[in-house]
């Protein structure tokens, strides 16, 4: 699904046109604010922003968008554009910054690969939130135990770490690979590569507080 932003209706029924010799869907608004009131499709799709228009600009657009956590990726066709603005809207995160007039490969091209990268985005989203849930669930002992586990202890120095014995560490670490769905441990650190920023960052923490942890020459997954 495209979104097509511009208040040149001819443009916009070109675009659409264009899209539909190709199968994709699209849908057009004619200004900045009315796609701020109007309910977005949830589906993967992209953004394609004109920069100059009457009331907000597709920059303004941009940054509320944003300020809204609304990722779906964003494509600038302007035809008033010069390198600082293509600048900023790349650096604000915008995933191309084309030029009118486009040629229609170039134009379909960038769609295309904007559309793919909001599926990929999702997917690593619903990744992230399935196993955000599994993480919720391992006990406050269970996590101390998968903060040093992803950080490259074995489990005599957990035990020590931990301040309990090497049997009940075994017993808290399989309980936590189970809970969340490890088959091994560079399995596990696959897992919690996909988890939020936040817990990452408590699981680092929860690691760093926990030392000694790391063997000489060890790196865990979450060492620096």
């Amino acid at each position: 699904m495209a979104i097509l932003v511009d208040d040149d209706a001819e443009v916009r029924d070109s675009l659409q046109e264009l899209l539909r010799s190709v199968g994709i869907e699209s849908m057009s608004f004619s200004s900045a604010q009315d796609v701020l009131s109007a309910k977005l499709p949830s589906r993967p799709g992209c953004i394609v922003l004109d920069v100059r228009m009457p009331g907000l600009s597709g920059i303004d657009l941009q940054q509320l968008l944003a300020a809204k956590d609304i990722q779906t990726p964003i494509i600038f066709l302007t035809g008033h554009g010069d390198i600082a603005m293509s600048v900023e809207a790349m650096k604000a995160g915008a995933l191309d910054f084309l030029t009118k007039p486009v040629r229609d490969q170039a134009f379909l091209d960038a769609v295309s690969t904007a559309i793919a990268t909001d599926i990929a985005r999702r997917a690593a989203l619903a990744v992230a939130q399935k196993n955000s849930a599994l993480y919720e669930s391992l006990t406050p002992r269970e996590r101390e135990v998968l903060s040093f586990v992803v950080s490259g202890a074995m489990n005599k120095e957990i035990a020590f770490g931990l301040g309990i014995s090497e049997i009940t560490v075994k017993l808290h670490r399989s309980n936590m690979m189970k809970k969340m769905n490890a088959r091994s441990v560079s399995h596990l650190f696959n897992v919690c590569q996909s988890l939020p920023a936040d817990i990452q960052c408590r699981l680092r923490i929860a690691s760093a507080a926990g030392k000694p942890i790391a063997r000489p020459g060890a790196r865990g997954h979450f060492a620096n």
